[in-house]
């Protein structure tokens, strides 16, 4: 029987630090879902096809990833997929305080157990909103997001 965790997010945009926890994840598992969750009262920056297309080019190479959307409750949607397990990324302790709350709320409904990893120190800084907003000034994100060609086209 395999190991399979799903990696939610919006990943508006999918940065260098998910990437870092997706490598991390695989040292445990036999197969990670980067699960793109779409919310119909959120407006995002970057299409979802631009996004999917994204995140499936850096790990064209890895038959262990998949990338899958989903609605609903993340919890629900690994059900449904056979994953025991949630991965999620922290930076730094106010990360872990609010991920935790999440967490035990999942695996209150669910049994569905999730697995933090820490992000190497280099991207701590790095997050969605700011690269965000550099995208938006025109400035380059390459420096935070792995073909970032693909997501901006």
């Amino acid at each position: 029987m395999s190991r399979i965790a799903v990696f939610p997010g919006s990943f508006d945009p999918f940065t260098k630090g998910h990437e870092c926890i997706i490598e991390k994840a695989l040292g445990l598992f036999d197969e990670v879902v980067i699960a793109i969750g779409q919310n119909t009262s959120k407006k995002y920056l970057f299409p979802l096809e631009n996004r999917k297309a994204h995140i499936k080019s850096i790990f064209e190479n890895n038959k262990r990833v998949r990338v899958e959307v989903f609605t609903g409750l993340t919890v629900t949607f690994c059900k449904e997929i056979n994953a025991d397990y949630i991965v999620r990324g922290l930076r730094d302790s106010k990360d872990f305080g609010y991920e935790r709350s999440i967490a035990q709320m999942n695996h209150e409904i669910s049994g569905i157990e999730s697995v933090f990893f820490m992000t190497v120190p280099e991207y701590t800084a790095i997050n969605s909103t700011i690269v965000r907003e550099i995208h938006k000034s025109r400035g380059s994100i390459d420096l935070f997001v792995t073909n970032a060609d693909i997501l901006v086209k």
